[in-house]
């Protein structure tokens, strides 16, 4: 067994005085380690993150309280549900493998309390999975073999939801709602979209990548665990020193009124223009179209004004909410009696 290591906090240059230095004592076996009290794994952490040479993540999924009050006696708690599903591709028509949810207690703050439920199945989709789904997800057929979610368990946890959010809503929010119907009348966000990761200097929005620059990490791919790693997520901080979670933002950017806008009759060699501003061709209309919030929307049609068209025009667009919001159910074509603005 190694003597106990020393830490040097500072070399000692000409004239300066010695450094200080602290014993600190590694010789903790891994079974020793395992066994240590929360106090002490912190403290270890603490050690090796003030070399600079190192960063410990922390498991995600065994927290369930975020805020250590009795939240009963919190007045206006809100449900929310976290969402996430596994299916067999990434087409709207493929089938759910697995459904997880998690049900959460929150403040109008964005403060997240704890979770009071959880729901984690399997399904079988009728067919082999795709050796590439197995070997993301892990799951297998066997696993999934004869297995069927239960509407009614599902409607049970998430009865009475405030919110649902999944991270990339736009993918698990039109299959949810062809499986289980009842998540139409639902609000819906998403915590890929609906927070703004770039105020705390983060462009990668991967789950795991957000996971990681907030601590931890988590066996991802897995519809609880990333249920679990998203709630966890929306409790902390939005960017380091801000007493704002990411769950106060999204909750903000949730509540703000949408527009889906539509560059009607656009010329063609505005094309490129336009999807590097975010519009999405609609090939059966033949038209493009972008999302956007209420408030951006005359600064918007500005910009068609003097980019795209040659003078200002009036163009259909469809107010949105979050009930609507990612929802299949937004066309994709301007509808007849749209507005025009």
């Amino acid at each position: 067994m190694s003597e106990p290591s020393q830490r040097v906090d500072g070399p000692a240059g000409p004239g300066e005085a010695a450094p200080t230095v602290t014993n600190v004592d590694l010789r903790t076996s891994g079974a020793e380690a395992m066994t240590s009290s929360p106090e002490e794994l912190e403290r270890l952490k603490e050690i090796l993150e003030s070399s600079g040479n190192y960063r410990v993540l922390r498991r995600s999924g065994a927290t369930r309280v975020f805020t250590p009050t009795d939240s009963a006696a919190v007045d206006g708690l809100h449900r929310g549900v976290y969402l996430d599903v596994e299916t067999t591709g990434l087409d709207s028509s493929d089938k759910i493998i697995e459904l997880g949810l998690v049900v959460f207690e929150y403040d109008a703050t964005g403060t997240v309390y704890r979770v009071v439920d959880e729901l984690d199945e399997f399904e079988d989709p009728g067919r082999p999975l795709p050796q590439a789904i197995v070997e993301l997800t892990g799951i297998t057929d066997e696993q999934v073999r004869g297995r069927s979610i239960s509407d009614t368990e599902v409607a049970r946890v998430a009865a009475g939801a405030d919110l649902v959010i999944a991270h990339n809503a736009g993918f698990d929010r039109p299959i949810v709602e062809k499986r289980f119907p009842f998540f139409k009348a639902a609000a819906w966000a998403c915590s890929v979209m609906d927070v703004d990761w770039s105020r705390a200097g983060i462009r990668n929005r991967k789950l795991e990548y957000l996971a990681m620059m907030r601590g931890f990490y988590f066996d991802s791919h897995r519809a609880i665990n990333d249920c679990l790693a998203g709630v966890e997520l929306l409790s902390s901080a939005l960017a380091p020193e801000a007493e704002e979670t990411a769950l106060a933002n999204l909750l903000a950017n949730a509540r703000r009124e949408g527009v889906r806008l539509w560059a009607e009759s656009s010329p063609f060699e505005s094309k490129d223009l336009l999807k590097s501003r975010k519009y999405r061709w609609n090939a059966t209309a033949k038209t493009w179209w972008r999302d956007l919030f209420a408030d951006e929307h005359d600064a918007e049609l500005d910009w068609l004004a003097g980019s795209v068209y040659p003078q200002r025009r009036a163009l259909p667009y469809l107010r949105v909410d979050a009930t609507l919001r990612y929802s299949s159910r937004l066309p994709g074509a301007p509808p007849r009696d749209a507005l025009r603005k």
